[in-house]
C-alpha cells in the first residue's frame, strides 16, 4: 500500500504562493517515485484536514511564518505525525532573525554587525545598512538603506511585519548559498542578481538572477562556507533540509545573512540546483528528504 503523504503548503504567511509552488513541485516529485501524496492548505483548518485524510507522514513545504517557525512543528507534535525538516526548536530558533544574530555571534560564526529595534525611534545605525522584518522570508519587507531620507520609509516597511526589526551592516560582496541534506552540504551556489540585489523580484522573475554551480570560489573560501553552515546545523539543531546564505566580503570570508528551515523546493530552486549538480535528480532528492522524516532527537 502506497504511504499517504501530506504535503503542506500555501499556509498563511507572506510567502503563501511561493510555498503553492514548491508544494506543487514536490507532490509531482513524490507520485512520479510511488508514494500517494495529499496536497494540504495549511490554513487554520489543518488539524481537520490531517485527520480526515489519515496522513501517516507530513512533507513540510511552508515557507515564513506558521509554518517554518515551529507552529505547524508543534501541532505535528502533538498529533503524533512524523514530518520532514527541522524540530520545533530549531525551526522557531533560525526563524527569528534576532536571535539567530545572538547563537551565530556565540558559536564566532562571522556575521554582519547588526542591531535589534523594538521601536521606530529606535534604529539609528551607521550607514549604509539593512533593515529586515525579524521574521520573514523571501526577502519580504527588507529594505536597502544609503542614504538619510531613505531610513524612515526603511524602517516603516519593516515594521509592517512585526514588533521587532533587525537593522544589519550592508556589506559589499557575493551573495552565496549553502544547502544542506540530512547532514551533507551541498555544493557552494553564488546568487548574481542582474539588478545588483537579490530582492523578491529577483528571486522569483525568470532570468532575473543568474546562478553558478558550483559557485567561482577559492578552495579555502568555499570549505569556510561549507563549514560554517555545518556548525550552524549542529547547534541549531536543523533536520531534513536547510539553506544558509552567506555574503562572502572583501576579505573573503563568509558572512552569514539568513538561515532557511525550509527553502524553496521547485526544480529550479537554490536547494535543488546544487543537488542537481551532483548528478542527482530532484525527484531524488524529494525522496531523500522524506526518509529523514522522524529521525530528530
Amino acid at each position: 500500500m502506497q504511504q499517504r503523504v501530506a504535503v503542506l503548503m500555501g499556509g498563511l504567511s507572506s510567502e503563501r504562493e511561493i510555498s503553492l509552488k514548491s508544494g506543487e513541485a514536490v507532490v509531482a516529485g513524490l507520485a512520479r517515485s510511488g508514494y500517494r501524496p495529499v496536497p494540504i492548505d495549511a490554513d487554520r483548518s489543518l488539524c481537520e484536514s490531517l485527520k480526515r485524510e489519515r496522513i501517516e507522514v507530513a512533507f513540510v513545504a511552508l515557507h515564513g511564518r506558521w509554518g517554518e517557525d515551529g507552529t505547524v512543528q508543534g501541532l505535528l507534535e502533538m498529533a503524533g505525525i512524523p514530518y520532514t525538516g527541522s524540530g520545533v526548536l530549531a525551526s522557531a530558533l533560525a526563524m527569528d532573525k534576532c536571535i539567530g544574530k545572538v547563537l551565530l555571534g556565540a558559536l564566532g560564526i562571522p556575521t554582519p554587525g547588526y542591531k535589534v529595534c523594538a521601536s521606530r525611534d529606535d534604529c539609528s545605525f551607521p550607514l549604509p545598512f539593512v533593515t529586515k522584518p525579524a521574521r520573514e522570508g523571501s526577502s519580504v519587507g527588507i529594505s536597502i538603506v544609503r542614504t538619510d531620507k531613505e531610513v524612515g520609509p526603511a524602517v516603516e516597511t519593516a515594521f509592517k511585519y512585526g514588533p521587532k526589526v533587525l537593522v544589519e551592516e550592508y556589506v559589499e560582496g557575493r551573495e552565496i548559498t549553502v544547502g544542506i541534506v540530512n547532514g551533507n552540504a551541498l555544493p557552494v551556489v553564488e546568487v548574481r542578481p542582474k539588478s545588483g540585489v537579490y530582492d523578491f523580484a529577483s528571486k522569483y522573475t525568470k532570468g532575473m538572477t543568474e546562478y553558478l554551480v558550483p559557485a567561482e570560489l577559492k578552495g579555502d573560501v568555499e570549505r569556510a562556507a561549507q563549514q560554517a553552515a555545518l556548525r550552524i546545523w549542529r547547534h541549531f539543531d536543523l533536520s531534513g533540509c536547510a539553506r544558509i546564505d552567506m555574503i562572502v566580503d572583501r576579505g573573503d570570508i563568509p558572512q552569514v545573512i539568513d538561515i532557511n528551515t525550509s527553502p524553496g523546493m521547485t526544480e529550479t530552486s537554490l536547494v535543488p540546483k546544487a543537488w542537481g549538480h551532483l548528478g542527482k535528480t530532484f525527484d531524488q532528492l524529494v525522496e531523500e528528504i522524506l526518509q529523514g522524516a522522524g529521525l530528530k532527537a
